[in-house]
């Protein structure tokens, strides 16, 4: 089998989808796949490693010129037809070819593909446009996609909807990194449940090993006689980071102890209004190396993510992987990877017609709840860890994303 695997340039490359890339060809070492990775609007680095582990890299840059008098889609419609012409140069083996789009956003791209070869074409719904702009409030999607008559953001948003719609009709299959996302593509979407399959994300096993806490404390300079609360992620309204904000200014009034760290990068000035006469209590690291980001897992006695739109998140499974207790939202698929009361708590999210909110009293009195009673929290980032070795790792993923390949074709991929 010869797979091309479709990376675009862009904030989400930097976080989910870049990181499922990584993943994806981790898990699909020492297989006997040809794998190619089609980098879209990227220049080709001057320290590439030719060829890395078999694997070609092949890079797109933007044009130099765009030409101003046409509009974006039109641009974007021309580039793609312009890699497919000159991808047709470069693909000599054709046999059992398959594309693996990781981006809804290029209808155009799929058309040239397949007039241009004989192909299987795969998508990853690893977002949806509607749940960034209403933060995955599916019932006033539902109320909108009903609605006959409708003023501009509800058009724009039913139009976000029907490009989806139209993108997922032309490819071949679908994968969904999420029960949540399945149940809205075949109920919301109209597509056809054969075309779905759903394949959790999966990520290699590299838990932080602590010979003594202690030293990770000192390195930090974090006194260990405080609970450490953790957040990981973009500073981004979707993510609810101000309503963690807030709660956590209320649990300081009954534990007086605690630190929150925050890990991302964003809009700090945003944020550090809200953190106004707590400054002290707050720690912000800004984006980090994985092997930073894992120490600080490492030392954190509660990881919280109060998102509205998550499908298959990332944090949550590394939190799992380093035994972390969760305090998570019941948003889009992030509910089903929490267990209320095993490996975590749940914190619902609150949905209005046309807004969505946390409560952050509720929020703060279960932050408090873990702190107050470290041997359940302790329990839960046990079945947590239990959970990722059941569901999230890299051979989990790596099996998963062979069978389906295979089902594409009649070849057996496992070695």
């Amino acid at each position: 089998m010869n797979l091309f695997i479709f990376n675009e340039t862009s904030r989400a490359a930097i976080y989910g989808i870049g990181t499922y890339i990584r993943e994806l060809l981790i898990a699909l070492k020492d297989s006997n796949i040809a794998i190619y990775v089609v980098n879209l609007h990227s220049e080709k680095p001057n320290n590439e490693q030719k060829d890395k582990e078999g694997i070609q890299n092949l890079y797109f840059p933007s044009p130099l010129n765009w030409e101003t008098s046409l509009d974006r889609n039109t641009l974007s419609d021309f580039y793609y037809r312009n890699v497919v012409y000159l991808l047709q140069l470069h693909i000599t083996n054709r046999e059992n070819l398959v594309f693996h789009l990781n981006n809804n956003k290029c209808c155009e791209l799929v058309n040239s593909l397949r007039k241009t070869f004989v192909c299987k074409i795969i998508a990853v719904t690893h977002y949806s446009e509607w749940g960034f702009i209403i933060y995955g409030n599916i019932n006033q999607l539902r109320d909108v996609l009903k609605k006959k008559q409708s003023n501009d953001f509800n058009k724009s948003l039913k139009k976000s909807v029907e490009d989806e719609i139209s993108f997922y009709i032309k490819v071949d299959h679908i994968i969904c990194l999420s029960k949540n996302m399945y149940e809205i593509l075949s109920m919301d979407y109209g597509i056809e449940s054969s075309k779905i399959t759903i394949i959790p994300n999966g990520l290699t096993d590299s838990k932080t090993t602590i010979a003594c806490r202690k030293s990770l404390y000192q390195k930090w300079h974090i006194s260990s006689r405080e609970k450490i609360v953790f957040f990981a992620g973009r500073m981004d309204e979707i993510k609810g980071l101000s309503y963690l904000i807030k709660a956590f200014r209320q649990l300081l009034n009954s534990y007086p102890k605690c630190r929150l760290v925050i890990a991302g990068n964003g809009s700090f000035d945003i944020y550090m209004k809200e953190c106004e006469d707590i400054w002290m209590h707050i720690t912000w690291t800004g984006m980090v190396s994985k092997d930073k980001l894992y120490d600080l897992y490492a030392i954190a006695d509660i990881g919280v993510m109060p998102s509205f739109h998550e499908q298959c998140s990332y944090v949550a499974i590394e939190m799992m992987m380093h035994g972390m207790p969760l305090i998570a939202s019941t948003s889009t698929g992030l509910k089903e990877m929490v267990t209320d009361g095993v490996t975590g708590l749940h914190i619902p999210v609150i949905a209005h017609p046309d807004s969505v909110e946390i409560d952050t009293d509720l929020l703060a009195e279960k932050m408090l709840y873990l702190l107050q009673h470290p041997a359940e929290a302790k329990a839960m980032g046990r079945n947590g860890r239990k959970r990722y070795l059941k569901e999230y790792t890299s051979e989990i993923f790596r099996r998963n994303m062979l069978d389906f390949y295979q089902s594409l074709f009649t070849i057996d991929f496992h070695v």
